[in-house]
């Protein structure tokens, strides 16, 4: 578990293509302080597993549906990624409990710079748009941060909007971003409950319709 407060900013040092995997090799000295074999780091919002390490870096194998749907599948040595250590037990929760476990990405969609802040607007599938409210919580690439604005459930096109301090831009790789960018993106946990218990309750409920003789609902 995550609280969706970056620690530091890291880097991709190395990508070893295995098969239907892939291990990657990330410099963050800070997230690799005190860190053990086994242990969790979210790398840009995804849980990963440290299986090697060093002074300043550590090693985690990524499996293909992990890269399938997220932005690791275009990991490559360079890249810039946010970084955050497993929250432990009485660590204060600055941001919101992140599992670490994506839904997806979203794509960046349009920038509105302005003198102290920046609105980011992102596209996102319409099967995300129902977990995301005005005002709730969500995880851009493992930050957590605050639903500034969301589209009407009839656009054609579902987006959510945030908008980020100096702090979150300067301290994440979201102050990197440009249009047309992807980012990885994890709902809140309780939204997605809810989703799946209504979905369930729905199909039950269509299940023990009484019938007639005739076997008609």
């Amino acid at each position: 578990m995550f609280t969706g407060i970056i620690e530091e900013i890291g880097e991709i040092v190395a990508v070893e293509q295995r098969g239907d995997s892939a291990r990657l090799t990330v410099r963050g000295p800070r997230a690799v302080a005190g860190a053990r074999h086994g242990d969790s780091i979210a790398v840009s919002g995804v849980c990963l597993t440290v299986v090697d390490q060093g002074d300043d870096w550590f090693a985690a194998d990524v499996m293909r549906i992990t890269l399938d749907m997220s932005t690791l599948s275009d990991a490559a040595p360079g890249r810039l990624v946010d970084l955050e250590r497993a929250a432990r037990l009485g660590d204060p929760i600055g941001g919101h409990l992140v599992q670490g476990h994506i839904d997806g990405t979203a794509t960046v969609a349009s920038i509105e710079p302005g003198e102290h802040w920046r609105v980011i607007r992102f596209a996102i599938d319409a099967a995300h748009a129902p977990l995301v409210v005005r005002k709730g919580s969500i995880a851009v690439d493992g930050t957590s941060l605050t639903v500034s604005a969301v589209s009407d459930a009839a656009d054609p096109q579902p987006w959510f909007e945030v908008s980020l301090i100096p702090e979150t831009l300067a301290a994440t790789t979201l102050g990197t971003l440009a249009v047309g960018d992807r980012v990885n993106i994890e709902t809140d946990i309780t939204a997605r409950q809810l989703q799946r218990l209504a979905a369930w309750s729905s199909s039950l409920g269509a299940a023990e319709q009484p019938t007639d003789e005739r076997g008609l609902a």
